[in-house]
């Protein structure tokens, strides 16, 4: 294993620790809406006579511009790099933070709710929700393409222990900014603390990334091959190896078949990037996060007690996505998916069979810890180490920007139907979640391939090979 932890010096360290900031702030983003949501449903909901499906729209607006930066996100990516396209979701990041804490800036009065409001809040949260599209897609394939061969499933996986850790720590600031107060407090002020402080990790992320390098392979593509060479000398702390490696990109991005269109590889690739991004999101793992605080106080925890139950659900999910992080490449990719396919159907299931049975408390809570431990040791990380991956150098970016939108599109869908079909069935809904899982391990003991130790340029083949036959 020494062989493995030789990459691993401080300047690969360090870069791919600038860029899972991006995750980080792709987890807080999405989660502080779950110490808020209530209040939000008390001032711009319930008081404007809305339904549950606009609340429902409302905690999942974010969704929608995550979709529109997921799309954009290979245009950008191709023009400008994968670095200033960072530098740009972290912009967005900041504006959304300070925007969706004080919506009322210049046009509105503060306590006096409308539609109006409502529509400012959610065009605030949508511009957050692009900066987390664009970063979702760039943030891990940044971090692959930098990534030496043999710890590119690891060093990809902390993207994931990011988003993860972004989300125990709004977690905390919720739970801190709400810890002690009346509920009023919270509901009149406090939300708004909680969406101001991303701004922070925001500002941080936006600093860090002008001292981190451009991708080798994107700096090889707008032929700048010097100084896609002096990357690949430091992150692998030789010239030789830097060599080998420049000279198998050269050949990747000069190869007749791929002309950089879409569809160059064949559509089998791009289906399976897609049908990843949507099975990690029908298996409902959202739900779990957006709507934890509420899940908790239906078995019923306090205000305080349920958050305090998702801060230890988030620690769980911390130390699970590490176990992944440490057995990605060894055991590989589809193991860990297929086992985590299994945990979260019995998870869901254990769940739905609860409701059904009326049943809340600590047998519920464990299925939920179960389900989303599951998940953490799985789908989370790994499917981003795939998508990452799967996908040749001349057709990254786009198809990237395809998959990543798709995903936050079943995201959306997933999340904003969750208010709906729990006041519909909540036995059905768990159910669902849990046959999901079942078909999403289908699908990948059918169509997923392995991608263990091989580099980049050497998965390109696999797709050539199903083209030709």
């Amino acid at each position: 294993m020494k062989t493995e932890k030789k990459p691993l010096n401080s300047y690969v360290i360090s870069i791919t620790l600038v860029a899972t900031l991006g995750g980080l702030l792709f987890g807080y983003d999405t989660a502080v809406i779950s110490g808020a949501e209530q209040s939000i449903q008390r001032y711009l909901i319930d008081s404007l006579g809305l339904s549950s499906l606009v609340h429902g729209i409302t905690v999942s607006s974010a969704l929608i511009g995550c979709i529109v930066g997921g799309l954009i996100s290979g245009y950008f990516a191709n023009r400008i790099g994968r670095k200033n396209s960072l530098i740009i979701a972290a912009v967005l990041f900041f504006i959304s933070a300070l925007g969706a804490a004080y919506p009322e800036f210049l046009f509105f009065e503060v306590g006096e709710p409308s539609i109006g409001l409502l529509v400012i809040f959610n065009l605030y949260r949508v511009i957050g929700g692009i900066g987390v599209g664009m970063a979702s897609a760039l943030s891990p394939t940044y971090i692959s393409e930098i990534a030496p061969q043999e710890v590119r499933g690891r060093l990809v996986s902390w993207y994931q222990f990011a988003i993860i850790f972004g989300q125990l720590l709004v977690y905390f600031v919720n739970y801190s900014i709400a810890k002690g107060q009346p509920i009023a407090w919270v509901n009149e002020i406090g939300w708004r603390y909680m969406f101001a402080s991303e701004a922070i990790p925001a500002f941080l992320f936006f600093v860090l990334l002008f001292y981190v390098p451009e991708t080798p392979r994107y700096l090889a593509s707008r032929n700048k091959k010097d100084k896609a060479m002096n990357v690949l000398t430091k992150i692998n702390n030789s010239k030789a190896k830097a060599k080998m490696i420049m000279s198998d990109i050269n050949k990747s991005l000069s190869a007749s078949e791929a002309t950089g269109k879409l569809f160059s590889y064949g559509k089998t690739v791009i289906v399976v990037g897609i049908l990843l991004s949507i099975f990690q999101q029908f298996i409902g793992i959202n739900v779990a996060l957006y709507y934890a605080p509420r899940i908790f106080e239906s078995m019923g925890a306090g205000q305080n007690a349920s958050m305090l139950q998702t801060v230890i659900m988030g620690l769980v999910n911390v130390i699970f996505t590490i176990v992944a992080i440490q057995t990605v490449d060894k055991w590989g990719r589809k193991p860990l998916l297929m086992v985590g396919s299994v945990g979260m159907a019995i998870g869901m299931f254990g769940v739905a069979l609860l409701a059904q049975a009326e049943i809340f408390g600590t047998w519920t809570l464990i299925f939920i810890i179960f389900y989303t431990a599951s998940f953490m040791m799985s789908w989370g990380p790994i499917c981003w180490v795939l998508l990452s991956e799967i996908f040749p150098n001349k057709i990254r970016g786009q198809a990237m920007a395809f998959a990543v939108a798709a995903q936050w599109a079943a995201n959306f869908f997933i999340s904003s139907t969750y208010p709906p079909m729990m006041e519909f069935s909540g036995p059905l809904t768990y159910g669902f979640y849990g046959l999901m899982s079942v078909i999403a391990a289908i699908f990948v003991w059918k169509m997923v391939p392995e991608t263990k130790g091989k580099s980049l340029e050497q998965l390109e083949n696999i797709w050539l090979k199903g083209k030709a036959e």
